[in-house]
């Protein structure tokens, strides 16, 4: 099909950019154009031919009507960008490509801008609405700054959920593997699982296949390798000199040797020796310099894998491998949005006393207090940027925060063991009020589980009493003016009584765990 001279992209009163002649990157960023004009795909090259996002430049992928589409979309599922045309074969050949993307294929991630030079083909409201489309643009809107703003924004936008899903797969990996860990064969799963989600932690996603790291074991009479990842991957079942390179296993043999370890500027060896005498090293090198909170999350995990490894070594029961594992992810979440070093603590401890003033069995209680402090468990999914702004909240950011309860109950929901259960509940609907005011669900009194309503007691008395990156800690009489005014609102009413009740032993807890160090 052939359009009219007007339906091309108009670039008006701005000179072009000329071809970006430095060498391309290993990693781009892929954009596909599907048009059936010729001419639209040369101006849309020559336009961002030297766009480049976080150090990484555009690849352009060319389809020019709806069969070529769909076949280069399949066989690329991880594509960005997709600027689509309405008109080509058929009138609503764009939509249908659309339609195939998102229904058939499930590709969610990719931004789908809509680009047409005959809006009445199709209304912008109801593609929006109807199709998935992400951006909806005629094509004499796209001036070369309006091009290269429209993709910018597009980008964004698609890092920030790549950031989002590989922290979730890393983070279900650590709790599939968690559930399991009695069985002998989940070691090295687990390992596994622990140094994936360090390089998710360590925002390293970009550079992941270059991120060379091991978990090892010192036997009786070997050293020997339980997981690795980036080049050595594969060759785990090796020994261990035929995989770790010569000047790296000396490093590890050294931190066995003197059982300590080393930090560098973007690597580090962490030594860790349990109770029973039992060494492991974590090594890990991802070529990225590590700041004062990289090397607090290395230090939380390596303990983390010290006490699982310990336990499976040991045969314990796995109910205390859990225990360690929970409260550790629980901490990392916390600690990934810069808050205070024993909020968790605090939370747990609190909630367990309301949990035996409610009347619950110790057992329950017990199990409460490990659970929560998994309730901020989905913010390891939340981007930085957004975690840790300093100011107010845009609307659009605080749906993303909010979206945190969702996303920690979706990482542990699969789980039928007791404590994953709880933490599953707790994620969920600990922000949820009384009055049915709240999120993600808005239940109302006790729809909401006792679990969710006591954490929310402890998490909000523990989080107005605490320094955060947006606010001073409130004064003591501050904030149980507010208990007393959301008695019945936010919180559940007999709860608030109970917090009154016992007040003075929830300040001892508070003391108890006060906080040495701010990050």
């Amino acid at each position: 099909m052939t359009h009219n001279q007007d339906d091309l992209l108009i670039f008006a009163d701005e000179d072009p950019a000329g071809p970006d002649e430095r060498e391309l990157a290993t990693e781009t960023w892929k954009l596909l154009i599907v048009d059936d004009e010729q001419e639209v795909h040369q101006l849309t090259k020559l336009v961002l031919s030297d766009f480049v996002f976080d150090d990484k430049p555009l690849e352009f992928l060319s389809a020019y009507t709806e069969a070529e589409a769909k076949r280069i979309i399949e066989a690329n599922p991880d594509t960005a960008i997709i600027l689509l045309d309405v008109v080509m074969d058929q009138d609503d050949s764009g939509l249908r490509i659309a339609k195939f993307i998102r229904d058939e294929l499930k590709f969610r991630q990719v931004r789908i801008i809509l680009r047409t030079g005959q809006p009445g083909q199709a209304p912008e409201r109801l593609v929006i609405t109807d199709y998935d489309i992400n951006d909806y643009k005629e094509k004499t809107e796209l001036t070369t700054q309006k091009l290269f703003t429209t993709i910018m924004a597009a980008l964004r936008s698609y890092r920030d959920i790549m950031v989002i899903e590989n922290n979730k797969i890393g983070l279900e990996k650590i709790i599939k593997s968690s559930a399991a860990l009695f069985e002998l064969q989940s070691l090295k799963k687990f390992a596994s699982g622990v140094l994936t989600q360090l390089t998710s932690i360590l925002n390293l996603h970009k550079n992941a296949l270059h991120c060379n790291s091991f978990a090892v074991a010192k036997g009786q009479e070997e050293i020997y390798v339980l997981a690795a990842t980036g080049d050595f991957a594969s060759d785990v079942e090796k020994r261990i000199d035929e995989i770790v390179p010569a000047a790296v296993l000396k490093l590890i043999e050294q931190s066995f040797q003197e059982k300590r370890s080393y930090f560098f500027e973007d690597h580090f060896v962490s030594y860790f020796q349990s109770k029973t005498g039992m060494e492991n090293v974590i090594y890990f090198d991802g070529s990225k310099k590590l700041s004062e909170l990289d090397r607090y999350l290395i230090e939380i995990y390596c303990s983390n894998v010290s006490v699982a490894f310990e336990n499976i070594y040991l045969n314990e029961e796995v109910e205390n491998t859990q225990k360690e594992i929970i409260f550790t992810l629980g901490e990392i979440a916390e600690t990934r949005s810069k808050e205070t070093g024993y909020h968790v603590k605090r939370v747990a401890e609190y909630s367990k006393l309301l949990a035996l003033r409610y009347g619950l069995p110790e057992e329950e209680a017990e199990l409460i207090r490990l659970a929560s402090s998994m309730h901020d468990v989905g913010k390891v999914a939340i981007p930085d940027a957004i975690l840790n702004k300093p100011g107010k909240l845009t609307p659009e950011e605080f749906e993303v925060i909010k979206s945190h309860t969702s996303i920690g109950f979706s990482m542990l929901n699969h789980s039928n063991r007791s404590i994953i259960n709880a933490a599953a509940i707790i994620a969920n609907q600990h922000h949820e009020k009384y009055n049915g005011q709240g999120y993600p669900n808005r239940l109302a009194g006790e729809n909401i589980h006792i679990y969710g309503r006591i954490t929310a007691i402890a998490d909000v008395f523990d989080a107005l009493g605490s320094d955060r990156v947006y606010k001073k800690a409130w004064p003591l009489d501050d904030i149980l003016d507010l208990f007393r005014r959301e008695r019945g609102e936010h919180f559940d009413p007999k709860l608030v009584d109970i917090f009154f009740d016992c007040l003075p032993d929830l300040l001892k807890i508070r003391d108890k765990y006060s906080d040495t160090k701010l990050f």
